[in-house]
Formats: C-alpha cells, sequence, structure tokens
C-alpha cells in the first residue's frame, strides 16, 4: 500500500466523515497489528521437520505451516472490507499451494479476490491514488483562493460589517482546515512505512490535536454562517455588533473546549500512538457528536430559510411571474447549500451500507473544494466587493494617468511631489476659475 492510498483512507474514513465508525482503524495499523498477531504465534511454536512450508507473513495474511501437496486457504484480510461497501462485499477467500519449492503465489490475486467490486475493472491503486491528487488540488486551490479572498475583504474598509467578519472568520477556518491537513499527512505519511502507528510524541500529538480544532472550527464556523442568516430574516431588530462577540465565542470558544476534553480523555484513558486511531467510542464522540449536533442544526435552519423565502417571494409585494420566482428561489438555495454545508447531511446519518468508494469521492471531492467555492461566490462574485475594486482601479487608473500627463506638460509641478489625485483637484478648480472668469468678461458685452 502507498502512503498516498494509505493517507487518503485515513483522512476519509476517520476525520472527514463525521458518520464513520470510531472503530476505524488506518490501513497500514491493521497490517502492523496482524504482522505483530503473526510474529508471536510464531514465537510460540517451534519449527517442525514435517512441515515443508514455515510460517509464512506476506505483508497482508499470516500462513501457517503445511506439508507438501497441501493447499492453505485463508479469508481476505480485515483490512479489505475497509474499500468496499457492507452490502456488497462478501468474505472471498485466498490459497496457496506449498510445493517442493516452498509457498507458490496466491490464488486468486489478492485485488481480484478481495477488493474487486462487480463492474469495476479500474485499477485500485490507480484509483486511490486519483483521488488522492484530487483532494489535494481541492484544499490547494480552496487554500489559494481564500487567501486572496482575506486579502479583499481586508484591504477594503467600505466591506468592513459584521456580515463580511463572518465570511471571514469561516475562510480563517477553511484555511486552517486545508493546512492542517497538510501538516498532518506531512506528519504521519512522510514515509511508505508504517512507523506512525507507534509514534507517541509530542508533535506527533499536537499535530492530531490540531487538526481536530481545525475541522471542528470550520463546523462551527458553518453553522454560524446559517445562524446569522436566520435570525436576520427573523429578527426586525437585530443588535449585530452584540450578537457578533457570542458568535466569536461559540466559532472559536467551542472547539477549544471539545478538542481539550478529548485530549484529557485520550491522555488518561486512551493514550496509545499519536492519537490517530480512535478504538474507544465513547472518546471519540466528544469530537463527532458536536460535529453531528452542528450538521444537523445547520439542516434545520436550511429549511427554515427555505421556508421563509418561499413566504417572501410569494407576498404581492414582490413582482415577477412564477418561473421568474422559482429561478430566484433555486438560486438562493444553490448559494446556501456551499454555506451551510448541507452536502455533509448526504453521508452523515445515511445508512453504513452507502458504498464507501462513492462516500470517498463524494466527500473529499465536494469537501476539499468546498473553500473554493464559498471564496468565490461569497467574495468574488459579490456585487459590493466588485464594485470597490472597480471604484480603486478606476481611482489608480485616473492617477497614473494625470501622474504621466502631467510629468511630459508640467514638469515642474510633477516634481513637486503632488499626486495624481491632487493634481486632478489642482486642474478642476483651475478650470472652474477659467469658466467663471471667462462668463464675467461676456457679461458686459451681452
Amino acid at each position: 500500500m502507498s502512503a498516498a492510498i494509505i493517507s487518503l483512507l485515513t483522512l476519509t474514513l476517520i476525520f472527514l466523515s463525521p458518520s464513520v465508525s470510531s472503530q476505524q482503524v488506518p490501513t497500514n495499523c491493521v497490517i502492523k497489528r496482524e504482522q505483530e498477531k503473526c510474529l508471536e504465534m510464531m514465537a510460540l511454536e517451534y519449527p517442525s521437520p514435517e512441515f515443508d512450508c514455515p510460517w509464512f507473513w506476506d505483508n497482508l495474511t499470516c500462513w501457517q505451516p503445511a506439508r507438501m501437496g497441501e493447499v492453505v486457504e485463508v479469508n481476505c484480510p480485515e483490512l479489505f472490507s475497509q474499500f468496499m461497501s457492507e452490502e456488497d462485499y462478501e468474505l472471498g477467500t485466498v490459497s496457496r499451494n506449498c510445493t517442493e519449492f516452498g509457498w507458490s503465489e496466491p490464488f486468486p490475486h489478492y485485488i481480484d479476490a478481495c477488493l474487486y467490486e462487480e463492474g469495476n475493472s479500474s485499477h485500485p491503486d490507480m484509483y486511490y491514488v486519483s483521488v488522492k491528487a484530487l483532494y489535494t488540488v481541492g484544499y490547494s486551490t480552496s487554500l489559494v483562493s481564500l487567501t486572496t479572498a482575506m486579502v479583499i475583504l481586508c484591504r477594503f474598509r467600505k466591506l468592513h460589517c459584521t456580515r463580511n467578519f463572518i465570511h471571514m472568520n469561516l475562510f480563517v477556518s477553511f484555511i486552517l482546515r486545508a493546512i492542517s491537513v497538510f501538516i498532518k499527512d506531512g506528519v504521519l505519511y512522510a514515509k511508505e512505512d508504517s512507523e506512525h502507528c507507534f509514534i507517541h510524541t509530542l508533535e506527533c500529538r499536537a499535530v492530531m490535536i490540531f487538526f481536530h480544532y481545525c475541522v471542528l472550527s470550520n463546523y462551527f464556523w458553518l453553522f454560524i454562517e446559517g445562524l446569522y442568516l436566520f435570525t436576520l430574516l427573523v429578527e426586525t431588530f437585530f443588535p449585530e455588533k452584540r450578537y457578533f462577540y457570542w458568535y466569536i465565542i461559540i466559532g472559536w470558544g467551542t472547539p477549544t473546549v471539545c478538542v481539550t476534553i478529548w485530549a484529557v480523555l485520550r491522555l488518561h484513558f486512551d493514550d496509545i500512538g499519536c492519537w490517530d486511531m480512535n478504538d474507544n467510542a465513547a472518546i471519540w464522540w466528544v469530537i463527532k457528536g458536536p460535529v453531528l449536533a452542528s450538521i444537523m442544526i445547520n439542516f434545520v435552519l436550511f429549511i427554515g430559510i427555505i421556508i421563509i423565502l418561499v413566504q417572501k417571494l410569494q407576498s404581492p409585494d414582490i413582482g415577477g411571474n412564477e418561473s421568474s420566482i422559482y429561478l430566484r428561489l433555486a438560486r438562493s438555495t444553490l448559494l446556501l447549500i456551499p454555506l451551510f454545508g448541507i452536502h455533509y447531511t448526504v453521508f452523515a446519518f445515511s445508512p453504513e451500507n452507502v458504498s464507501k468508494r462513492e462516500r470517498l469521492v463524494f466527500e473529499l471531492g465536494l469537501g476539499s473544494f468546498q473553500g473554493f467555492v464559498v471564496a468565490v461566490l461569497y467574495c468574488f462574485l459579490n456585487g459590493e466587493v466588485q464594485s470597490e475594486i472597480k471604484r480603486k482601479w478606476r481611482s489608480w487608473t485616473v492617477n497614473r494617468y494625470f501622474a504621466v500627463d502631467l510629468k511630459h506638460r508640467h514638469p515642474s509641478l510633477a516634481s513637486s511631489g503632488v499626486n495624481g489625485g491632487t493634481q486632478l483637484s489642482i486642474l478642476s478648480k483651475s478650470s472652474s476659475q477659467i469658466r467663471m472668469s471667462s462668463l464675467q468678461a461676456e457679461t458686459p458685452a451681452t
């Protein structure tokens, strides 16, 4: 198993999907545990001359000793069940012959016996490497677009309002989530081996704490976006500034409390490895519970906002025919889905027999690109943002034009340190004075 596949499975099966069972373990760690069991059995049983083929660990399965001519059949390794849906997955078997030259090659091959689904002819290694590349590109794209959006919103003071401050905090949470994914992959899966299964350094655990904090913060700021919009539509008088401080506490403070409790519980009751495996379901619910709660509440808020929008669009005060009303409703709904993270509900409360491959592509594809979509919809396509950028561009163009023009026509004025805007003001005043003097000169003549 390559590091790309291992990191992808860990990221998807344990952290990005809040509905995943807490009993899921990173793939290479499952292999490591099976290897240890096999080595223990080898140590307990001394080699016997009656067996022509000794104990054998092939990096996936432990093969017991056998006599020449015997066919040993074993079930598919446990780790392959993580790649398949429970409904479609049937426990396959793999066999080896004990020959005079030792163990034969496994038949059928592990991939054919344990991993292929009906109608799926693609090589699994290429599939998982492709999805790994997909989420890497997605998080990288989101990171660049969100950073650009943050610079724009911070640069223009006219865009500083409660609504945009909430957007900026959401952008920061997406940025931190992307950074934490890259840091986690770099620390845990820098090598092809499974050394990280038994890493218990402070650095490694700090990375996992930071990762969980970033993911939780992202979910909570998605929840705050929904709560803010719902409150804005429901309440007539809405003290935004006073509420904003509570939003900060909820968005950044609540994840701090949850992750701190989780870290303390892990330290005292499940202090194993790098804390990247979650064998204790009760402790894992400290992280999983708030995530599911935020998704559920946000979905309820989303439905409530859609109902309010329908009522407002059907009001006699709103002009337009029925088709335009439905068009505006559909557009508003599509804009709210990425902002609220509604797509997480598709698998958050779905049955466990849904294909893991579909879950993998859906969550990583949408999850990694969600930051990019949010940045585009709520910054780059925002009318206020576009107006401010156009105004700044016009101002810069005019200043540059007059600075170049006056440099050629009036060198003394250009060298006096007066900028383009001041020169434009001077020229405007001069032209006004010239027009007034001309009118005064023409009045007696008439």
